[in-house]
């Protein structure tokens, strides 16, 4: 079998599969699954890349979802192993960048989900938006995937 065909080189993947409890009445992954996963995702991809929750705090700094966007391909069901990549990109100004997603079947490399956030640095303290401190910019700039 071939693996999945990424929309970016080098994502950070993490396997997800769907259980009973994420199953909704239509027999199918209920979409706000997906939108856990995909939180989740940004996060272990952040801590992978050295900044955690406890860094944000420190710095009273986070990035926040100004908009976001999923697109579902084809349902999913109980059961089946699936892997979510999710990879950043530069935003349209100093304050932002962009997270993508894409969730794929592993048994068929299917794309069942592609999904993209907005997200804008804020203070924490405040809620306002603020430049990407440097802790942030070392570690995020470097890691945006070159499409």
């Amino acid at each position: 079998m071939i693996g999945p065909s990424w929309d970016s080189p080098r994502p950070f993947i993490l396997p997800v599969t769907p259980q009973a409890a994420d199953i909704d009445g239509l027999d199918h992954t209920n979409n706000a699954v997906y939108v856990r996963w995909c939180e989740e995702a940004g996060w272990a991809h952040s801590n992978a890349l050295g900044l955690t929750l406890a860094d944000y705090k420190r710095l009273d700094r986070g990035m926040a979802i100004r908009r976001s966007e999923f697109d579902y391909i084809f349902a999913t069901g109980q059961g089946e192993a699936l892997l979510l990549g999710t990879w950043l990109l530069p935003g349209d100004s100093p304050l932002s960048m962009q997270r993508r997603f894409q969730l794929v079947r592993q048994s068929d490399s299917t794309t069942v989900l592609r999904a993209r956030w907005d997200l804008v640095c804020i203070e924490l303290s405040s809620g306002r938006p603020k430049r990407l401190p440097p802790e942030f910019s070392g570690i995020y700039l470097p890691a945006f995937a070159a499409l």
